[in-house]
């Protein structure tokens, strides 16, 4: 059997890991045993960062990773068209654009910029903002909270314009850094606010919607350009269907980590009481100079195809 070294961030219990354990079984069906996974689900529980996968992937360490689009847009102009923020979470209305041209236009863009393949885009949950200090409702009551971001410097100036002072954390450190109180607030999927438990620390969770995260499943074009035509064909099939359920996975958990927020106390401040006019108003002219960097081509066809 050939088996692809699979790296990963999440606990078992994640909607990654299971979609990654997904993908072996249905690799293995498709092959007739001739293509499986080894799966490293949670990579900083070996004492490397979370954001290493990505060098690990593109260097060959790693043959499969999946990560959040957000690190890799400041390299590849073209994921910057995934973090426009405050554009609604309609997941079928994302996902026909990303299935469609856009997705091809970014995939063609990621393939001309490095050294991965973009197989699949999955999932990485609609992201809110928490906090242990008092409710966001306003871009008012941002000001001066510290607030960790992804490393990603659109996000930075984002938050910055809202009023935060923001730092990126890796992962691995995060749960640490948010229990120790040395930052203020977060943003992320509920998922991870539930897998991390961040929300026994931030008891404020503000359903901002700002962002809808995308993961994108990257192999090494190099290393899957050695599959024979009926592993690669399998591969390609496997990846079709992993995706399609870690989609369905992380749809239902959203629903799901609502619930436990919600049986646990947590200080949920709904869509409906937040001034999203002001938000949008004071990252206006950040999104505006973002937009500016934006393929013309991808930017029309991104707003075409939702």
């Amino acid at each position: 059997m050939t088996r692809l070294r699979f790296g990963g961030y999440q606990p078992e219990r994640s909607v990654h890991t299971r979609a990654a354990r997904a993908l072996d079984v249905a690799l293995r069906e498709q092959s007739a045993g001739g293509l499986g996974l080894d799966i490293a689900a949670q990579i900083t529980s070996t004492g490397r960062l979370a954001s290493d996968l990505l060098a690990m992937t593109e260097s060959g360490e790693l043959d499969l990773c999946y990560f959040a689009s957000s690190y890799l847009a400041g390299r590849i102009p073209a994921l910057g068209v995934l973090d426009l923020p405050f554009e609604g979470a309609d997941r079928a209305a994302i996902w026909r654009r990303l299935d469609g041209e856009a997705g091809r236009l970014i995939k063609d863009s990621v393939a001309r910029s490095s050294d991965y393949e973009l197989l699949a885009f999955w999932d990485n949950g609609v992201r809110h903002i928490s906090n242990r200090v008092r409710p966001v409702l306003h871009p008012s009551d941002c000001a001066g909270l510290s607030i960790r971001t992804l490393d990603n410097a659109f996000h930075k100036a984002i938050f910055a314009a809202l009023g935060f002072v923001p730092r990126f954390i890796d992962v691995k450190d995060l749960g640490e850094e948010v229990r120790s109180r040395t930052i203020d607030a977060q943003e992320n999927p509920l998922t991870n606010l539930v897998n991390f438990d961040i929300h026994k620390t931030h008891r404020f969770v503000s359903l901002t919607g700002h962002f809808f995260g995308i993961a994108l499943l990257l192999g090494n074009r190099a290393a899957l350009g050695q599959l024979d035509r009926a592993n690669r064909a399998a591969l390609d099939h496997s990846i079709s269907r992993a995706t399609q359920i870690q989609r369905e996975l992380a749809a239902a958990e959203d629903c799901e980590c609502l619930r436990l927020l919600e049986a646990d106390g947590v200080d949920l401040v709904t869509a409906g009481q937040i001034d999203h006019v002001a938000f949008r108003a004071c990252v206006a002219d950040v999104v505006a100079t973002e937009t500016c960097r934006l393929d013309p081509v991808l930017l029309a066809t991104w707003r075409v195809d939702g």
